[in-house]
């Protein structure tokens, strides 16, 4: 038996299964991807995908990185 029929030829969603939203840029820590891209994946083309693929990476450093909890927000 083949399972030919089960494969398909689609940009995978980035996700890692670390779904946290930074609270100031509403992106994702973990992949990358803003809400909005989240929630219509699955409506995407291939084409779109890709370009959100590639742009993931810039998006990274992009995001400060908190430290302190909680206290060290309310002290800003």
């Amino acid at each position: 038996m083949k399972d030919d029929v089960w494969k398909r030829d689609e940009v995978q969603s980035p996700c890692i299964k670390i779904c946290v939203v930074h609270p100031e840029a509403r992106i994702c820590t973990g992949c990358y991807r803003t809400m909005d891209e989240i929630r219509d994946w699955s409506r995407m083309t291939p084409e779109t995908r890709s370009d959100i693929m590639s742009e993931l990476s810039g998006r990274a450093p992009k995001l400060a990185k908190r430290r302190g909890g909680r206290a060290a927000r309310l002290n800003r």
